[in-house]
């Protein structure tokens, strides 16, 4: 399976609008970032994880013709407001799936209202097909997905797993008996906003932790702020396999 990192930045990007911060002015194009999210494929199988207000852009920048559906983690503005830019895709391709939780599904249902129309829907509005998450493993193209439960701090949040690659994002919590559904892999995607600690992100140390609890062959962290520091400075400081991902870098797990 191939995956993308489509953004790798926290809710306001980086660089942040009207910041002064060195990592913002940074000419570095690895520390300029959009809202996170990523594109799996395999197979003649395409998906994202979450559909951010950047989702238009990144598919223009990867070339991305076709799309199988969206795995939503949780409703922030940052995961599902670039919903409107899937028509596209959809003028091409027909109904689009989604997966979500249902309070997930209630909030798309509530900023989209003229896309889940069923009467005198506006003609130009994409059609979805829309599939529950409720913890039990479920099937995208031909993989197994296992859904993982992370807090952000008190939200409830799913985290992705297909074979041994796992996909997890805007988590403070992950308990215990979610944990356990993370081990054996051996690629993992993790949150890890900046060095200070944060009420609702896992800081480095923290992500740290948890690689080092769960011991994958490599690990990327995303959801990045602008006050991680460098790309290139806070890599040097890393453990062996464990990296920044950035945007737009393309990856085989």
């Amino acid at each position: 399976m191939k995956v993308t990192f489509l953004g790798t930045g926290t809710s306001q990007g980086v660089p942040i609008i009207g910041s002064k911060h060195p990592v913002c002015l940074s000419k570095d194009q690895k520390d300029k970032r959009l809202r996170v999210s990523a594109l799996l494929e395999w197979d003649d199988f395409s998906y994202v994880i979450d559909c951010g207000p950047d989702f238009r852009q990144q598919m223009l920048a990867n070339n991305v013709n076709k799309i199988d559906g969206i795995l939503y983690t949780h409703e922030h503005n940052d995961h599902i407001i670039g919903l409107d830019d899937i028509r596209p895709f959809y003028f091409r391709q027909g109904n689009i799936s989604i997966y979500c939780h249902q309070r997930v599904l209630n909030s798309l249902k509530d900023r989209f209202k003229y896309v889940f129309e069923t009467e005198n829907k506006y003609p130009g509005a994409p059609t979805l097909d829309t599939h529950i998450i409720d913890d039990v493993p479920f099937t995208v193209g031909n993989k197994k997905v296992t859904p993982v439960n992370v807090y952000h701090p008190e939200l409830q949040v799913y985290g992705f797993r297909f074979d041994d690659f796992a996909y997890v994002t805007d988590a403070k919590i992950i308990p215990d008996y979610e944990m356990n559904k993370l081990k054996g892999v051996k690629t993992l995607v993790l949150n890890a906003l900046r060095k200070e600690e944060h009420r609702s992100h896992l800081n480095l140390n923290q992500a740290l932790d948890i690689v080092d609890y769960l011991k994958p062959d490599k690990t990327y962290f995303t959801h990045l702020s602008h006050h991680m520091g460098f790309h290139e400075e806070v890599q040097k400081e890393l453990p062996e396999g464990v990296y920044l991902a950035y945007d737009n870098l393309k990856i085989e797990v």
